[in-house]
């Protein structure tokens, strides 16, 4: 069982090993599939081989078997773990602290602490920019509600 096909109750326990807490929206796996291609993954997740081979080479992604000719086979958990760091993209988030965490997470639980505070930190920093946002917006809705409301002024010929 994946971390995408957890039941509840055994996601509060999962969570002290798994790469999150909650499960990410599931990939269309093929039931019972546990070795995927590379073309399959970029399927699945819309990142380019590119992307998935740089992954590897940075240490965002590690330990990704091989097959007897070489060409990568990746699993669910690597399908789980590459979902979750597309919500760290779409946090922000640097990929120097993105590849900081993945490095803590394989260093174990003993890092618990560090991976916290550094999901703590993204956490402020997705705050702070959701408030920016919110003042964006209500400066976009004042100045539409303005237009809307304007009167032309009429047409002389």
């Amino acid at each position: 069982m994946t971390v995408l096909e957890t039941a509840p109750a055994a996601v509060a326990e999962s969570a002290k090993t798994d790469v999150c807490a909650s499960a990410p929206d599931a990939h269309p796996r093929p039931a019972g599939q546990d070795k995927y291609t590379i073309s399959e993954v970029v399927t699945w997740t819309g990142l380019t081989a590119h992307t998935l081979r740089w992954y590897e080479r940075i240490g965002l992604m590690s330990d990704v078997d091989r097959s007897h000719t070489g060409q990568r086979r990746f699993n669910n958990r690597d399908l789980d773990w590459l979902a979750f760091v597309g919500k760290l993209r779409l946090t922000g988030m640097p990929v120097a602290d993105m590849v900081r965490y993945a490095e803590l997470v394989r260093a174990g639980e003993h890092t618990f602490e560090a991976r916290q505070e550094l999901l703590e930190q993204t956490r402020r920093d997705v705050r702070t920019r959701i408030a920016e946002l919110q003042d964006t917006l209500a400066v976009l809705d004042f100045k539409i509600d303005f237009y809307a409301g304007a009167q032309r002024a009429p047409e002389r010929y």
